[in-house]
């Protein structure tokens, strides 16, 4: 993946190679720079506008040799219409109440954390984080971040989504939900939500991360059409087939 960038930091610096996360047989290498000073939001919202994504304090771009499997993709929201699978995912969900909240880690946060990596990420990075780990993850940005919490019809905790607002959208940093509820789809109705309230804020898009071709933990996201994927040649529209037709 190319990268265009207007606005340039301090510096950049490359990580060394670690096995992807993601694809077998893969080395991941990433393209990395700080944000720091007063001008970490504007910087946040150009680098994003190329394909980078935040954790921290730090954004970051895959720039792996040989490997261009990672696609940073957006929902483009005023044109998005629920499909009827997501349209049963709003009706199961009716009753979850969004409590958007500042980026405050809290001991319930941390411990349905806890539970869903226990469940879905067995002998991830994640699943060996403490609390203060966690706090680090949710606290540690230099951008306009919030928690949004997803309650039950009792005011439980069931779901929490880490949220950057950016001037064009709403980024999806991390979520994670009650593994009770995954009947539910929780998971895919809190970006439906958040396709909702970015309707509501007159933002046009919600940034997804990263779509990997040949990836099932990144296979949800490419089920928000109409959606938007980064290039050389800046953002085009989502083609399904032809992306995994190129990569063959």
């Amino acid at each position: 993946m190319k990268h265009s960038i207007t606005q340039r930091p301090t510096s950049f610096f490359i990580t060394a190679p670690l096995p992807c996360p993601y694809l077998e047989e893969k080395v991941e290498r990433r393209m990395v720079t700080e944000l720091s000073g007063i001008d970490s939001t504007s910087l946040h919202d150009t680098l994003s506008r190329v394909g980078f994504r935040r954790s921290h304090s730090l954004v970051y771009a895959p720039i792996c040799q040989d490997c261009n499997a990672c696609l940073a993709v957006r929902t483009v929201v005023d044109e998005f219409q629920p499909s009827s699978s997501q349209r049963r995912v709003l009706r199961l969900n009716d009753n979850v109440i969004a409590v958007e909240k500042s980026a405050q880690a809290t001991s319930d946060q941390f411990e349905l954390f806890s539970r869903y990596q226990d469940s879905r990420h067995t002998g991830g990075d994640m699943a060996t984080m403490d609390f203060y780990d966690y706090q680090a993850l949710v606290e540690e940005t230099p951008v306009d971040t919030s928690l949004v919490e997803f309650q039950n019809e009792d005011g439980l905790l069931v779901g929490g989504c880490l949220v950057d607002i950016m001037a064009d959208g709403l980024s999806a940093v991390y979520s994670y939900f009650d593994p009770k509820y995954h009947k539910n789809s929780l998971g895919t109705y809190m970006i439906l939500w958040l396709i909702e309230r970015a309707q509501q804020l007159n933002l046009p898009y919600v940034y997804l991360g990263y779509w990997i071709g040949g990836s099932q933990k990144m296979a949800y996201k490419d089920k928000f059409l109409p959606l938007e994927y980064f290039t050389a040649d800046g953002w085009q529209d989502f083609d399904k087939r032809a992306l995994l037709s190129a990569g063959e």
